[in-house]
């Protein structure tokens, strides 16, 4: 399993290695990651064993970090080579991030079954370049023969973390998680595992309205806005706005929200359509190709989400996030469609088709 840099990658190569285990429990695993990103800390917690390339992004403006970038390319090749014929995979699966581009190539060349989960409605060029050589490309959006061979597209969805396939009976326990009332309005607020600053630095200028409209927040910041925000909400002295660096509980904090305000990450907006929540997504403008924003207007066309573009966000989100809460009509309308758009038992569907194109491959 290869993938990691943010949540994005991480939580659907988890959620695939735990369906796979479940239907085969003798399957050996391996994680391969970037050393130093979350990847390191996230697949050791939920169980399984993991080792890291020297490797990162290539910058797309001159710095002196694009000087080591090859010297690190290189060295995750070798890498990527000794761990693939030390550990002898029957088939290597890549969700995305820095280490996946070099154990899948090394993977193509030595004879593993290989698959690609691509989360987003625009691949990157690292997947375009492997689709040529793996043998499945599992999507979460129609229309992507553009980018891949067709017939090596697989229409899944996106895989998600177990905890939220189900919310029943969570409600009770999410407002006692977090110390909320059941009586007012709950907002989530989350800018991904690490954070976005357009997003916090939004939020930190509605703490007031919040406030005075009795409304609830669940915060999650990310690490570098944390202390930030904490010393902020200090000062409002109310209790329902609970601010975190990192929510790990998050099917209790769906199970609460009444309206949820999020970065457009591929995960985010799979797991936003399987909780059936009403959003305003606020894309970020620092990915490849703007995928982000090609991701949230798969929503919008279908008047599933609304969007406030990364620029605007700190002018039109206090009042648009308060609009739309105390339009109960639209929150309803919102909730139907995007539910509409949801994709069950992906990582099963994942599953069950490695396991088939490996029992081909040993025929």
């Amino acid at each position: 399993m290869s993938g990691g840099g943010t949540g994005g990658h991480i939580f659907p190569a988890i959620a695939i290695a735990n369906a796979i285990k479940a239907l085969r429990p003798d399957t050996e695993f391996l994680f391969v990651g970037a050393e130093g990103k979350m990847e390191m800390e996230k697949v050791p917690a939920a169980g399984y064993n993991i080792v890291g390339l020297w490797i990162s992004g290539f910058q797309r403006k001159l710095t002196m970090a694009n000087v080591v970038f090859p010297f690190k390319v290189i060295s995750s090749l070798f890498r990527a080579k000794n761990i693939y014929k030390s550990f002898k995979p029957d088939a290597v699966i890549g969700t995305g991030g820095f280490a996946s581009g070099p154990m899948l190539n090394i993977a193509t060349k030595y004879g593993a079954v290989t698959l690609i989960q691509e989360q987003n409605s625009y691949p990157g060029m690292t997947n375009k370049i492997l689709s040529k050589k793996v043998d499945r490309i599992c999507v979460a959006y129609s229309e992507m023969q553009k980018y891949f061979p067709k017939e090596k597209l697989l229409l899944t969805g996106n895989p998600v973390r177990q905890d939220i396939l189900s919310l029943d009976g969570k409600r009770e326990r999410g407002l006692e998680q977090f110390g909320l009332s059941s009586d007012k309005k709950t907002i989530l607020v989350t800018g991904g595992s690490l954070g976005a600053r357009t997003i916090n630095e939004s939020i930190l200028n509605c703490l007031e309205e919040f406030k005075r409209n009795n409304i609830q927040l669940i915060w999650q910041t990310g690490k570098a806005f944390y202390e930030t925000a904490k010393v902020a909400v200090s000062k409002l002295e109310v209790d329902g706005i609970k601010v975190y660096d990192f929510i790990r509980k998050m099917d209790y904090a769906y199970s609460v929200s009444d309206l949820v305000i999020s970065r457009a990450g591929a995960i985010s907006i799979s797991e936003l359509c399987l909780v059936r929540k009403p959003c305003i997504l606020i894309p970020s403008p620092n990915v490849a190709e703007d995928h982000q924003t090609k991701n949230a207007m798969a929503l919008v066309t279908h008047k599933a989400a609304v969007i406030i573009k990364d620029n605007e966000a700190r002018e039109k989100l206090c009042n648009q996030t308060l609009t739309l809460i105390k339009d109960s009509e639209q929150c309803n309308k919102l909730s139907e469609n995007i539910g509409r758009l949801a994709f069950q038992d992906s990582a099963n569907v994942i599953a069950n088709e490695i396991l088939r194109l490996i029992n081909n491959k040993t025929k």
